[in-house]
């Protein structure tokens, strides 16, 4: 299986949407850890299940102990859980009666008396009011005289720091308890001792009472907004850069070495885009230097070539039986080397064209079947498929010397094997020209380079493979001189299959 290729894009925002559920998973992990889970409520928990035990607290110590059942019953129906007064032993004061599991029980153990005395209603002692008549106090004894309740103010105990919490998660059945620490009044007794108001829920969240996710979910979309925001811009500049580089490169590796890269920065791909511009120039020169030395030496070889071959055709005339065999093997060499000269006339030719050569409508029909007739002179079996009316926007001169090398080469290798095709069709992407055969075709790893000048699968030079090594690379230089892209491909079972794309011709279009 081939690895996934995702854009430079997606993988830089993958990787930072990886790392917020990564840190929202450690989140989650420290939660839920034994890493003291009621210190994360603590910070995490809003003021609600503070300010609710709060009031609990005022109402029950401003209330008689008989009515402490109908105020936690109230409040816990109004809030959604389950609130009750519990001795630091766990033992039941008021409201419902529920068995403190041995987890709950344990944690209070271990945490003893909750700190944080200062809370509402905390306090050893009430001053002021009847002394305390109880026996072991001094008071008359088997009197059983009581003293007043506590006096409290008509706003309720003062108010000093919140009152110190515990959360604590129980098992079977799920449970979690927020456990406030608070001072109630003794009954019978002049003084305040410790006790605990429990909240009790079926959820972690407690419908908000314990913990609020709105304000961490808006703070999370927040981050991840602002995050977005931040990205998208030097995400959008960097791919945009590397894209026009990548085009750039294509380009360049096609043989088009006219870039446009546009403005380039300060940084490093900045800096890559410059070099690619200036090495775009440096091989366009090399490349047009050497078509054009080509060229050139092409031109300057003709003249003799054209000489010797006027003179080996005197010496043919004047030649007996016995050295004509001679003359003749002259006469191949001077044709062969007049071939490779006008291939590579051809090719420089191809090669050195305007970049803003002139586009034409041109018929594809009756061009197929003019070069068809001039490049089939050995009579194999070439098959036309070209609609009447299909037509495309090039160059005819050029178009008609790329096919002709296509049907030359096609039938030089394959007019023995079976019928070659030459047909051309209208896709999504313009007009496409395809020349296909059925020889022995060429390995996969040489149908890239096949395009290129003087590359021969077989390196032999001789009569029997004949060939100069330019005839694809002609091809190719006519056909991207208009426009067009060329490629090749081997067919099923076996053959050869050359296809140009061009840009199609549109209706009224000239």
């Amino acid at each position: 299986m081939k690895n996934l290729r995702l854009p430079l894009g997606a993988k830089i925002l993958g990787w930072f949407f990886l790392n917020l559920v990564l840190l929202g998973v450690v989140a989650w992990v420290l939660l839920r850890s034994e890493l003291r889970p009621d210190a994360w409520i603590s910070i995490l928990a809003g003021e609600r299940s503070t300010r609710l035990a709060e009031t609990v607290i005022r109402e029950v110590q401003t209330t008689s102990r008989r009515e402490w059942n109908t105020v936690l019953d109230r409040f816990s129906e109004i809030n959604g859980v389950t609130i009750v007064l519990i001795r630091d032993d766990g033992g039941h004061i008021a409201g419902s009666k529920i068995t403190i599991p041995d987890a709950v029980q344990e944690r209070l153990r271990s945490r003893g008396q909750l700190p944080g005395r200062e809370g509402p209603g905390t306090g050893p002692r009430i001053e002021g009011g009847p002394p305390d008549r109880r026996p072991e106090n001094g008071g008359p004894d088997g009197e059983g005289q009581r003293g007043p309740r506590p006096p409290v103010s008509e706003d309720g105990p003062p108010r000093g720091q919140p009152p110190p919490r515990l959360f604590v998660q129980s098992h079977d059945p799920e449970r979690y308890w927020m456990v406030f620490g608070v001072m109630m009044p003794e009954p019978g007794a002049r003084r305040m001792v410790p006790a605990r108001l429990a909240l009790i829920s079926d959820t972690f969240t407690a419908g908000g009472l314990f913990f609020d996710p709105k304000p961490w979910v808006w703070g999370a979309a927040g981050v991840i907004a602002v995050s977005v925001l931040w990205w998208l811009p030097f995400i959008h500049r960097m791919t945009r850069s590397l894209g026009r580089l990548t085009k750039a490169t294509e380009q360049i590796a096609d043989g088009k070495f006219d870039v446009d890269l546009g403005e380039q920065g300060g940084d490093e791909i900045g800096r890559l885009g410059t070099a690619v511009g200036q090495m775009a120039g440096k091989l366009d020169g090399f490349v047009t230097g050497q078509k054009r030395f080509l060229g050139d030496i092409s031109h300057e070889l003709c003249a003799p070539i054209a000489r010797l071959q006027m003179a080996v055709g005197v010496l043919e005339m004047r030649a007996d039986e016995r050295q004509r065999d001679y003359v003749e093997d002259i006469k191949e060499e001077i044709q062969e080397m007049s071939g490779l000269v006008n291939e590579l006339l051809s090719f420089s030719k191809a090669g050195l064209r305007s970049k803003e050569l002139p586009l034409y409508h041109v018929e594809l029909r009756p061009l197929m079947e003019r070069v068809i007739e001039r490049e089939n002179t050995s009579g194999a079996d070439v098959r036309m498929e070209v609609p009447e009316t299909l037509a495309a926007m090039a160059e005819p001169g050029l178009l008609a010397r790329a096919v002709g090398n296509l049907v030359r080469n096609a039938v030089r290798y394959a007019g023995t094997d079976g019928p070659i095709t030459v047909s051309a069709f209208e896709t999504g992407e313009g007009v496409d020209i395809r020349v296909g055969d059925n020889g022995a075709g060429v390995p996969a790893e040489y149908l890239e380079k096949i395009f290129e000048p003087f590359f021969r699968i077989d390196p032999s030079r001789n009569r029997e493979t004949g060939g100069t090594g330019l005839g694809m690379a002609i091809v190719r230089s006519c056909v991207t001189s208009f426009g067009g892209t060329v490629r090749a491909q081997n067919r099923d079972p076996k053959g050869l299959e050359v296809t140009i794309t061009l840009k199609a011709a549109q209706l009224g279009q000239e």
